[in-house]
């Protein structure tokens, strides 16, 4: 994976995360089997390029070397922003065929979706108990989306919206999950994860803590700017789908923004239209942002496009010949992987819940 560091020094906490994150990549590498990840999407569309170069090929290689990887197709926090999900299976379906035709194995991988779970689910009530209003209505993402929707005037913040964090929280526990993918920006959430494992190990099993609290893998990732020159985003209509044909991947990138600078450099905070199309080059044809930028050079903007673009088609053909055979396969075969992935999720929530549950004296 690319390295993309953010502008400006990074925060303490931000900074020591990243320090672990390393210990724990050379700690991974040893001993795979040793960590269970949890991660996913909400299946609000096909996934994109920003999806496979931020998050989809990060678990692919975890997966290969070994590390047990769970990944939720969040399906119940559709409706925490939205009042229309959507056609749901038909996107999940989608969304499965991304993850298959980008390598994930569901032989080696339990793929499965949040309403298929019910145990999962459950578990958001005593972890509720355990955090505060406040300390939800702190979380970044739950202010943000709550500041969105006054500024839209649209409804106001879903009490499901509201708990997000600690669904989330049950989400990683129920399998025990212990190593957690995110990006900086996303510390927060994983730390309420890690409050509600500390605070139900203090309030119920005190003498042998039962969750672990899981660690933060501060992933080294590619953000990608859309065709407008923000971030690539589903709901902004600015990504280029990964199943997208080979002439619409040239036509989007024809129509990338760049700027009025003819020579091309890499400078991120100056230029990020042209950054943007430097790194996803370099990435897909196996070179550095600056290499790709002395190459074109005076050549400008059109030649970095078509290079981009060449790299690109190239880079994800064998992904896209993967993405139509496995369409073809029909349903039934999805079905089986989603149903296959359902199984050990159900399998393993029911115990965790059934353990919870008599650490709090309610089995009767």
């Amino acid at each position: 994976m690319s390295v993309i560091t953010s502008p400006g020094a990074p925060t303490p906490a931000v900074a020591a995360a990243r320090e672990r994150s390393a210990e724990l990549e050379h700690l991974v590498a040893r001993n795979p089997a040793g960590y269970r990840v949890l991660t996913g999407d909400r299946p609000t569309g096909a996934l994109h390029l920003g999806h496979l170069l931020g998050t989809v090929a990060n678990r692919v290689r975890l997966q290969n070397l070994g590390v047990e990887v769970f990944l939720i197709v969040a399906d119940y926090q559709v409706i925490t922003d939205r009042d229309d999900a959507g056609d749901l299976p038909a996107t999940v379906r989608e969304v499965l065929l991304d993850y298959l035709a980008a390598g994930v194995d569901p032989a080696r991988s339990t793929v499965f979706t949040h309403s298929a779970v019910p145990a999962l689910n459950q578990l958001l009530l005593p972890f509720l108990s355990l955090v505060s209003v406040a300390e939800l209505e702190r979380n970044p993402t739950v202010k943000a989306e709550a500041e969105a929707s006054a500024a839209q005037g649209r409804r106001g913040t879903s009490g499901l919206l509201l708990t997000y964090p600690v669904h989330q929280a049950a989400d990683i526990l129920f399998c025990h999950g212990n190593l957690v993918p995110v990006g900086a920006d996303q510390l927060p959430h994983l730390e309420i994860t890690r409050t509600v494992a500390r605070r139900f190990n203090q309030r119920y099993a005190a003498a042998r803590p039962y969750f672990a609290e899981p660690d933060a893998l501060v992933t080294p990732s590619l953000t990608v700017l859309g065709d407008d020159g923000v971030k690539m985003s589903k709901s902004r209509g600015n990504a280029l789908e990964l199943r997208a044909s080979e002439d619409q991947t040239a036509a989007y990138f024809k129509r990338a923004r760049t700027d009025a600078d003819r020579t091309i450099t890499y400078e991120p905070e100056r230029r990020p239209e042209i950054a943007n199309l430097l790194r996803i080059g370099a990435h897909f044809s196996g070179t550095s942002p600056e290499a790709l930028a002395d190459e074109v050079g005076p050549a400008g903007a059109g030649r970095l496009k078509a290079l981009v673009t060449e790299a690109v088609v190239e880079g994800l053909r064998p992904l896209r010949a993967r993405r139509r055979e496995l369409a073809s396969a029909g349903p039934r075969y999805l079905a089986d992987v989603l149903a296959r992935g359902n199984a050990r999720a159900n399998e393993i929530a029911d115990r965790t819940l059934d353990d919870v549950r008599g650490l709090m004296g309610m089995r009767y």
